[in-house]
């Protein structure tokens, strides 16, 4: 898809990947449509884009309808917002849990549905879900953020197949470590020499060619650890160990700590 003309609603847009993704879409020549809950980020935001801000908590299943409403036809929807989810099962709250399935998961599938008719009757358009590498490999910490990710992967790949015919392309793009914004950066956490990270601006990038290439999953992350991604794909288990003995567990509770009052 040339973006050049078209209409982009971007969530999550006042944190630090969805500026950078929004700056990306107006520079390739889109025009955004951008959401989050904080508005005064976002206003300075759109401000500076020439797009428009349209308040919504995505927990809030009737402001993701009124989101659908505000925002208007749409040629492109990229699903960026999400929340880190982080911690051991019974350290949630159920109240919780449904959070971290309405924002990461619920909310994205019903934009994805209230979207996409549109898109076909106006001759197409693309569905972007910014997933993460947890998506593909559960590890310690990360069970409700993981299942909540690896929810979307398989969505998008169903959807993808029922939406081709219809010439509307969905896409997912795994970051694995973001440093300067994102989740992993407002942590704190510390990752080991060995673990390389990747930038907003890399993320962005990754978007850009997922749209525009109709690309159908695309990994944000250095060549090590995306080898070791496929690696826990194939075998679980060997992988689980060989994390534990490189210290795993103990970057996982930073994260748990960095996160808590996040989710």
């Amino acid at each position: 898809m040339n973006l050049g003309g078209r209409t982009a609603l971007v969530t999550g847009a006042s944190g630090g990947l969805g500026q950078a993704i929004a700056r990306s879409l107006v520079r390739r020549g889109a025009s955004v449509v951008l959401t989050a809950r904080r508005t005064d980020v976002l206003e300075s935001l759109a401000a500076e884009l020439g797009g428009r801000a349209v308040a919504c908590d995505l927990s809030d299943r009737a402001s993701v309808e009124r989101l659908v409403e505000e925002a208007g036809p749409v040629d492109v929807l990229v699903a960026n917002a999400g929340i880190p989810a982080s911690g051991a099962i019974d350290s949630f709250s159920l109240e919780e849990i449904d959070r971290a399935i309405d924002v990461n998961l619920r909310a994205p599938m019903v934009l994805a549905r209230q979207m996409c008719d549109g898109m076909a009757e106006r001759g197409g358009g693309q569905i972007v879900f910014v997933s993460s590498l947890s998506g593909k490999a559960g590890t310690a910490g990360s069970s409700i953020y993981a299942a909540t990710k690896f929810g979307l992967r398989g969505f998008a790949q169903g959807l993808r197949e029922d939406l081709r015919p219809r010439g509307v392309g969905v896409s997912t793009v795994f970051p694995g470590f973001i440093r300067d914004a994102g989740m992993f950066h407002e942590s704190g956490a510390k990752l080991p020499g060995y673990v390389g990270t990747k930038r907003p601006a890399d993320v962005a990038a990754a978007v850009i060619s997922a749209i525009e290439r109709d690309r159908s999953e695309v990994v944000v992350a250095p060549v090590p650890l995306r080898l070791g991604t496929a690696v826990a794909g194939l075998v679980p288990e060997v992988a689980a160990t060989v994390q534990r003995k490189l210290g795993a567990d103990k970057v996982a509770e930073q994260f748990v700590d960095g996160q808590r009052d996040k989710r």
